[in-house]
């Protein structure tokens, strides 16, 4: 269980580095317009505040990197927690599916870390 506990810790991390490209570089792209569903002109008004969040998801990765690299249960249960809040927080404020493309893996993974 472990393992498979690692195995999802990662995989919300790397959506994270995943939302990082997103949010930091692809958000004026056609790409990252058409993922969001934004017009050119929105996407250019909000690039700079999409980057802050983008760096903020970055942050969330490197948290759960660092708690599979240090073995540390403690900051994978904490890192997970903020994965979860801020899911929770983006679906009530910005857009539901926010709840199960962010909270729902981060919820499985911590649920996972628990058992294990």
């Amino acid at each position: 269980m472990s393992t498979l506990a690692n195995v999802l810790v990662a995989l919300v991390a790397l959506l994270h580095l995943v939302f990082l490209v997103l949010e930091m570089f692809l958000w004026t792209k056609p790409f990252g317009r058409r993922t969001f569903g934004l017009t050119a002109e929105l996407a250019e008004a909000s690039a700079k505040l999409a980057a802050n969040q983008g760096l903020y998801n970055g942050f969330l990765a490197a948290g759960l990197i660092w708690g599979i690299v240090a073995h540390s249960f403690e900051v994978k249960v904490f890192f997970l927690a903020c994965v979860i809040v801020a899911g929770v927080f983006g679906a009530f404020t910005a857009k539901r599916s926010i709840l199960w493309v962010q909270a729902l893996p981060g919820a499985l993974a911590l649920a996972a870390l628990s058992l294990s």
